[in-house]
């Protein structure tokens, strides 16, 4: 077990020699997953662990696949779907040209999924989605399009839940138990690498997406994150959250209002 001031010092050595800020993450959940690796590989103390952090980069790359949490599914929540299909897309759709920010993508199911809404609802032609996550390794998975085979049927319910009216298999091509979806969803797909910790507003965004991240910081973290958010967005404009993520305690929150009960808020000043 790591005890707190070795987390300390892991978080201080690893903003050090690799640039990522892990200090306003939620500490329980740090520790809980650091104590998971250090186990798991059978570290005898951790000076030793701490050695292999900063001398071994591909080591450290396992450690930040451990950390961050990729736990996904397209059209997850598929009443949130729907909301963003009846309320949202109709007024995107207004626009010249559509901007849209996955931000902490993971392995890419949600990215997918808005791009099948854009193009059902004949957008996505004008429109450019970038993805973005801390961690590489899922970035390179995400940009591939290639799921398990095996969760299609559960993907295509929630599919037909969002309100979904086509045949699910329309859009991939099954091939030895993997799932390719088709190129001309990918192709409106920017995959990025991006912090939401330390770096910056990169676009303006007519719809931002970041599900089920902030729970994993710490409240002045998600403060920080909001504020970019908020930074990001071009007025009208939307952001979502997960099922357990608000911006009711944010000082932010007079400028936005929140749509049909889902955690989908329009910038209104």
């Amino acid at each position: 077990m790591v005890n707190d001031r070795e987390l300390e010092v892991l978080i201080n050595e690893i903003y050090e020699y690799y640039g990522y800020d892990f200090s306003g993450y939620s500490l329980a959940s740090f520790k809980r997953r650091i104590d998971r690796l250090y186990n798991l590989d059978g570290f005898k103390n951790f000076a030793e662990f701490l050695s292999v952090i900063r001398s071994d980069e591909e080591y450290f790359k396992r450690m930040v696949e451990e950390i961050t949490v990729n736990v996904t599914e397209m059209f997850r929540d598929p009443l949130f779907y729907k909301v963003l299909r009846t309320e949202v897309l109709p007024v995107l759709a207004t626009k010249p040209f559509i901007r849209v920010w996955h931000a902490g993508c993971s392995t890419g199911e949600e990215v997918y999924s808005m791009a099948i809404l854009l193009q059902e609802a004949n957008l996505l032609h004008k429109s450019l989605l970038y993805a973005t996550d801390l961690n590489p390794t899922v970035l390179d998975a995400a940009r591939k399009g290639v799921f398990q085979l095996g969760m299609m049927k559960q993907y295509s319910e929630n599919y037909i839940l969002s309100g979904g009216k086509r045949d699910f298999s329309e859009y991939y091509t099954a091939h030895y138990g993997r799932a390719k979806f088709r190129d001309e969803l990918s192709e409106k797909m920017v995959f990025s690498q991006h912090n939401l910790v330390s770096d910056r507003s990169f676009n303006e965004f007519d719809l931002i997406l970041c599900r089920n991240v902030l729970i994993y910081f710490d409240k002045d973290l998600q403060e920080k994150a909001l504020q970019l958010f908020d930074e990001s967005l071009s007025n009208l404009a939307y952001l979502a959250l997960g099922t357990k993520e608000t911006i009711k305690f944010s000082p932010m929150h007079k400028r936005y209002e929140q749509l049909n009960r889902e955690k989908i808020w329009r910038k209104i000043k």
